[in-house]
């Protein structure tokens, strides 16, 4: 298993580089993505062996981990680890990607399991996506971590997914358009619909700062993309008809209005995501 893993950083200096201190031993792409806390400087610095491509500007989620993945694949990689630069890596993460490559041949996506930072509890162990009603969730969330087998899910997180060559070539790249949050979602369907398997390797182990780059889970930010985003990728995937349209939008706008009742700001951040996606604004918030 040819593996490069690609970091994407934004800002946070202290999280890149425990990220990069995770994976010695893999070989990496960091792309800086437009950090402005000297980001950049630390990882040439403390890591001069890694591969530092900086876009001199935000590109977003999807546009700036695309650029490090078509680098890997410069690189000879037929298999590229995507890893949220406030993420770390367990030791073994390597043998049972390579285990879950011999077990599951079928796989064009590896989706690891991922840990809160601070303690045992699960965040993700593979994941449901329900088109109808534009929700996805995470299996055992909050839970204590418990060993597992491999097995097909929905969906992998962008926090730490490893996706080969033959699927990327068959199914693209991430979508741009979606700048930040979902693109993931977006992309395991794609992969999926092309005759890929998404598998969940629960011994390829992550801990993961949930979030810390836009905010937090209940952010302006955070409501904004997931909103508009969520949208736009059950409709691109499931269409339904006109009425059933509506209802559906509903229940993907109102539950994040409600959650954010007490936080004006996402709430008001959520309506805009429905808004802006009945207009066609895509890409990068205004």
């Amino acid at each position: 298993m040819r593996l490069v893993a690609v970091v994407l950083s934004w800002n946070g200096r202290e999280d890149t580089l425990a990220a990069l201190e995770s994976l010695r031993g893999i070989p990496a792409v960091v792309v800086d993505n437009g950090s402005t806390d000297g980001s950049a400087e630390a990882v040439a610095e403390r890591f001069p062996d890694v591969e530092l491509i900086r876009t001199g500007v935000n590109l977003g989620f999807a546009a700036g981990n695309n650029v490090g993945i078509r680098r890997a694949l410069e690189r000879g990689a037929d298999w590229v680890l995507l890893l949220n630069n406030d993420a770390t890596v367990e030791p073994g993460l390597v043998d049972a990607l390579d285990a879950a490559v011999a077990a599951r041949p079928d796989a064009g996506v590896l989706a690891c399991k991922v840990l809160f930072a601070g303690d045992d509890r699960l965040w993700y162990a593979g994941a449901t996506w329900h088109p109808l009603l534009g929700r996805s969730r995470h299996h055992g969330f909050g839970e204590p971590d418990e060993p597992g087998a491999l097995s097909d899910t929905d969906r992998a997180t962008g926090a730490a997914m490893a996706v080969s060559r033959a699927a990327i070539e068959q199914a693209g790249l991430l979508d741009e358009e979606l700048f930040l949050y979902a693109e993931d979602l977006e992309w395991c369907l794609r992969i999926r619909e092309a005759g890929f398997a998404v598998v969940y390797v629960p011994d390829a182990r992550v801990r993961h700062r949930v979030s810390a780059s836009a905010g937090g889970a209940g952010s302006p930010t955070t409501a904004y993309y997931e909103t508009r985003n969520v949208l736009a990728v059950a409709e691109r995937h499931r269409p339904l008809p006109r009425g059933l349209t509506g209802a559906r939008r509903a229940a993907v706008v109102a539950p994040r209005v409600l959650l954010a009742a007490r936080r004006p700001a996402s709430a008001w951040a959520a309506v805009r995501g429905w808004r802006d996606y009945r207009r066609g604004r895509m890409g990068r918030r205004g």
